[in-house]
């Protein structure tokens, strides 16, 4: 069974490797010096601050388990401005209402809505790939349709 490969920006890639070296380093000798501390406290079979640790360390293995897969499975998607909107664009557009909204085209697991990183696998990211300034595009939502003009792409 072939594992889906996932696509990202050299920056989304760079922010995994990140988190991945602070969850092996710091967060790991975090979780050690807290297991540490509840075994000197003595009794272990009653121990919260043990339990906890010990809660700790399984999520934390896990999180560096599932990062080590991310990454061994991705793809590095150059950003590339001649085919329009793609992976990596900094996309300016303007609703129907006059209201500007600014989104970045991100790989799903680089999505951070509030700071406007929007999944290219979005209704809204489909809508934008491929797009210029001064299209206009129609975006089907869960609470109806939305039309935006692009205003700017850049990378």
């Amino acid at each position: 069974m072939t594992k889906e490969r996932i696509t990202m920006t050299q920056r989304g890639y760079d922010k995994l490797l990140e988190t991945l070296h602070f969850l092996k380093t710091t967060k790991r000798e975090e979780i050690s010096e807290n297991m540490g501390r509840a075994i000197a406290d003595g009794d272990l079979r009653e121990s919260a601050a043990y339990d906890e640790a010990r809660m700790q360390q399984s999520e934390n293995e896990a999180r560096i388990s599932e990062l080590e897969g991310q990454l061994e499975r991705s793809v590095i998607i150059e950003e590339d401005s001649s085919g329009g909107a793609g992976l990596g664009a900094k996309v300016t557009v303007k609703d129907a209402k006059g209201k500007e909204h600014k989104f970045e085209l991100v790989g799903t697991y680089e999505v951070d809505v509030l700071k406007g990183k929007i999944s290219d696998a979005s209704p809204i990211g489909k809508a934008l790939a491929g797009r210029r300034a001064g299209e206009k595009v129609t975006v089907q939502l869960p609470k109806g349709t939305a039309e935006f003009e692009i205003l700017a792409v850049d990378y």
